[in-house]
C-alpha cells in the first residue's frame, strides 16, 4: 500500500517536507493509515472495494457537519487541491483524508448515559428520509436477514469456527422471525454503524464518531436496539448498562423506543449478513490474507455478539416496559 503512495499525497494535497506513513486500525470497509506532515497529522482511509460516488460523499459531509452543529464531535474530512475528497492512488487504491486526533475505546468515565445522549443527539440531528443517499430504496442489510441454508457449507467446512457456527444456527429460525422491513416514515439518515470501534474516546474522554461510510436510512428504535447490544452485550447483556443508556437517550430526547420483537431487525440482520460475508472471505482461497485473516477474528467476535432469542425478550422486558 505504502509504495508510490507517499507522491501521490505530495501531488494531491500539495504536501512538501517529510511525509511519514504508519499503518493503523482497521475495518469491514477500509484500513487507517497514520500520516505525519511535519507538525500535522493526519488519518488517511483506504477504502476496500468500491469507492463511494460523488452524491454519497456530498451527502456524507452534509450530515456529518449538520451532527457537529448539535454538538456530537466527528474528525473533520480534507479536500485535495481540486477540491475533491476522494483521491486514486496507484493500483486502484481510492482515498480519504481526516483529521487524525487520538482516540481510544469509549472506557471510564465514559458512561452508558454519555452513549445515550450520543446517539439522541444524532437522531435528532437526523432529517427524515425514506432511500439511500443515492436515491435508491433501503438497502436490505438492515432488515432482511440471511436464509439458514445459505450457511451450512461455511458449517461443514471444518474451519477452527464452523462448530460453534453450526449450534448458533440452531436459533436462527426464532431470531429471523423478528426481523421485518421498516415502515418507510420511521426512516431517519442514522449512522448504521455505531459499535464501540466506531465511538471513541478523545484523551479528555469526550466521544468522537468515526467511520460513517454505512449512513443512510434506519428506523432510530431499532438503530438504538442494535447499540444496546453492540455496546452492552459481549455474551451476556449488562442490563443496568442498558437501562442506563435508554433512560439517558430518553431524557436527552431521543425518538427511539423499544416496544416488540422487531426493533432488534437491524441488529440480527446486520450480524448475520455480516457474518455471512465473513465466512464467505474466510473460505475464499483467492482472497488476499490480511482479508482473511480479518475475517476469521471477525467471525470468532461476531458469533459471540449474536443475541440469543432469551437474551433479546429480557432486554425488552426490562427497557419496553419502561414505555414512552
Amino acid at each position: 500500500m505504502v509504495a508510490g503512495l507517499v507522491d501521490r499525497l505530495r501531488a494531491a494535497f500539495g504536501w512538501v517536507g517529510p511525509v511519514d506513513v504508519a499503518a493503523g486500525p482497521r475495518g469491514a470497509l477500509g484500513q487507517i493509515w497514520r500520516v505525519r506532515v511535519g507538525d500535522d497529522r493526519y488519518a488517511l482511509k483506504e477504502i476496500f472495494g468500491r469507492p463511494p460516488s460523488e452524491t454519497l460523499l456530498a451527502g456524507e459531509l452534509a450530515f456529518a457537519a449538520r451532527a457537529a452543529e448539535a454538538g456530537v464531535r466527528v474528525p473533520r474530512s480534507h479536500p485535495d487541491r481540486d477540491g475533491r475528497y476522494l483521491v486514486s492512488a496507484p493500483g486502484g487504491v481510492h482515498l480519504r483524508l481526516y483529521d487524525w486526533v487520538d482516540l481510544g475505546p469509549a472506557t471510564a468515565p465514559t458512561t452508558p448515559a454519555d452513549l445515550g445522549t450520543l446517539l439522541a443527539g444524532l437522531h435528532r440531528a437526523a432529517p427524515a428520509t425514506a432511500h439511500e443517499l443515492d436515491g435508491s430504496p433501503p438497502d436490505p442489510w438492515y432488515d432482511h436477514a440471511p436464509a439458514a441454508d445459505r450457511f451450512h457449507g461455511a458449517a461443514a467446512s471444518g474451519a477452527p469456527w464452523s462448530a460453534c457456527l453450526a449450534a448458533r444456527l440452531r436459533d436462527l429460525p426464532e431470531l429471523c422471525a423478528a426481523v421485518t422491513a421498516a415502515e418507510p416514515e420511521a426512516l431517519l439518515l442514522c449512522h448504521r454503524d455505531l459499535h464501540p470501534e466506531n465511538v471513541l474516546a478523545d484523551p479528555e474522554g469526550r466521544l468522537v464518531v468515526v467511520d460513517w461510510d454505512n449512513l443512510g436510512p434506519a428506523d432510530p428504535s431499532r438503530e438504538l436496539a442494535r447499540a444496546l447490544f453492540d455496546w452492552y452485550c459481549d455474551g451476556t447483556p449488562d442490563l443496568d448498562a442498558m437501562r442506563e443508556l435508554y433512560a439517558a437517550y430518553r431524557a436527552a430526547g431521543g425518538p427511539g423506543r423499544l416496544t416488540g420483537p422487531a426493533d432488534f431487525s437491524m441488529l440480527l440482520a446486520g450480524h448475520l449478513n455480516f457474518l455471512l460475508r465473513q465466512t464467505g472471505v474466510a473460505l475464499d482461497p483467492a482472497a488476499e490474507p490480511r482479508h482473511r485473516d480479518w475475517a476469521e477474528r471477525e467471525i470468532d467476535e461476531t458469533l459471540r455478539l449474536v443475541p440469543s432469542p432469551g437474551q433479546l425478550a429480557r432486554v425488552l422486558a426490562l427497557l419496553g416496559a419502561a414505555g414512552g
